[in-house]
């Protein structure tokens, strides 16, 4: 049995990948850890406990960072809907969260379990204050699977930047720079084939269960927001690809190990994640600007290319029960 954290800033897509997590039969999920990021930390926290309800689980719930480290909260509503669920109106959940703070509970819980995997749904920012907690927070972690960045393509807020960690690149960059060990999982692997075009989302909307009704509804506003956004018709789901990975990597199908910087100076390209896919940071043109990543001589594994028909076969399995 193998057990996951999970850090979520819960607003559509992340509901999916956090029902996935619950369904699969060989993860315990030890908590669910919230963060300010798609909505406001209160709603993201409502949002974990009714997913969790969803899906018959009452995996604690702990409450963390109610903003960036270093910034002001800038929230998703154009794309999730003002509660992250795209305005539908749902109940509230019937618990409560823990007393105890996020932060605390990461610290405490990867103490308690060294080798458990994270899997970052949201900003990094609860992730940040962990590190800064316990310096040996990073050294417990047996995987850490990020859903953030844009690697090799344009961003989904920005040209640049993949909303995750253009929301708090400071802490993104405090990540990186630490001694997780980071499989990236960028925004570019949602789309193309992992989209859900119409007859997909019919199908799984014909398991007619509880879990595969709440996926598909609560996602109606971000099936419109992506086509607005992009052009390409269908359900993009971030957050699952991720949670696909953290539950069997050989889904990433092609990876590579490299330095990740995040730009935090320019608000042109605040946000962005330069990876140094040629290997060249060391230089000399290029040693001066990556002193400090080459100080911190940490690499991220870097998914490039993804197997749709796997993740979207897990999907529909996740959804079913």
């Amino acid at each position: 049995m193998r057990t996951f954290l999970i850090d979520t800033d819960t607003a559509s897509d992340d509901a999916v990948a956090i029902l996935m997590a619950l369904a699969a039969p060989d993860v315990r999920v030890a908590a669910l850890t919230t963060v300010a990021g798609n909505v406001g930390l209160e709603q993201a926290t409502r949002n974990a406990l009714y997913t969790a309800e969803i899906a018959g689980s009452d995996v604690p719930v702990f409450k963390g960072a109610a903003a960036p480290l270093v910034r002001r909260h800038e929230d998703a509503f154009w794309f999730h809907g003002r509660d992250g669920f795209g305005d539908r109106g749902y109940p509230p959940p019937r618990r409560a969260a823990e007393r105890e703070n996020a932060i605390d509970a990461l610290v405490r819980l990867a103490e308690a379990e060294p080798g458990l995997t994270l899997v970052t749904l949201g900003p990094l920012t609860n992730i940040a204050l962990a590190l800064a907690r316990d310096p040996g927070f990073a050294k417990r972690i047996g995987r850490c699977v990020v859903m953030g960045g844009a690697p090799c393509c344009e961003g989904n807020v920005t040209p640049a930047a993949e909303y995750n960690i253009w929301v708090d690149p400071e802490a993104a960059r405090r990540a990186f720079r630490s001694e997780l060990p980071i499989e990236m999982v960028g925004w570019h692997v949602s789309r193309g084939a992992s989209v859900l075009d119409e007859q997909e989302i019919a199908d799984i909307l014909l398991l007619d269960t509880p879990r595969a009704h709440f996926a598909i509804d609560c996602n109606a506003l971000a099936k419109e927001a992506y086509f607005t956004q992009t052009g390409q018709p269908g359900l993009s789901l971030a957050d699952p690809t991720a949670m696909a990975v953290a539950l069997d990597r050989e889904i990433g199908i092609s990876w590579s190990r490299h330095f990740v910087e995040i730009e935090c100076a320019s608000e042109l390209t605040r946000g962005m994640t330069i990876v140094d896919r040629l290997n060249v940071a060391a230089d000399d043109s290029n040693k001066l600007s990556w002193r400090d990543a080459l100080a911190a001589g940490v690499k991220a594994d870097v998914c490039w290319t993804f197997d749709a028909g796997a993740y979207k076969a897990m999907l529909k399995r996740a959804l079913s029960g």
